[in-house]
């Protein structure tokens, strides 16, 4: 059995009393059973324990129990992430953290970072307003300037292409 938190695939759940060590590089989620759904009460992550007394000892584990609803009862669904620093279950944690706000992590602060990097463009700003043929990679020069667009043509091949003006 599997549940799908944004695009991560996290086993379980399973009542959390059947949970047994060990447990390493994993981010997990405590649930709680409403009815026909679970909600997401804690999400956290792990670099590697064997306690068995993890979660109970855990310190926002009153913080579980006063949240358990409905089927008084806490579960557990983990992603395992082996081989993942840090940063990377950290970054996981936030994301979820951001658009599910689980009651019991209101005091984590979440400084939720892109996993893809911007680079700088290394063109002067003369370059940057050249626009190259996707064809043949010539210069392609304003061809006519309209409301909200120019058109284009490429000096080596003659095709033509519309940019949005800014």
């Amino acid at each position: 059995m599997s549940i799908q938190i944004l695009q991560y695939e996290f086993l379980g759940p399973i009542p959390l009393e059947e949970w047994g060590p060990p447990m390493e590089e994993l981010v997990y989620l405590i649930l709680s059973s409403d009815k026909d759904k679970f909600n997401i009460l804690y999400v956290g992550k792990c670099e590697k324990t064997d306690d068995e007394s993890f979660f109970t000892q855990h310190s926002r584990y009153s913080c579980w129990t006063d949240n358990m609803g409905y089927g008084k009862s806490l579960f557990l669904a983990i992603l395992p992430l082996f081989e993942s620093d840090d940063a990377k279950r950290q970054n996981i944690v936030n994301k979820i953290i951001s658009l599910y706000k689980p009651v019991c992590n209101d005091l984590d602060t979440v400084e939720s970072k892109p996993d893809y990097v911007v680079r700088k463009s290394e063109n002067n700003a003369s370059e940057s307003e050249k626009h190259l043929c996707l064809c043949c990679g010539a210069e392609m020069i304003p061809e006519k300037v309209l409301e909200k667009s120019t058109l284009y043509r490429c000096t080596g091949c003659g095709l033509s292409d519309t940019k949005i003006n800014s």
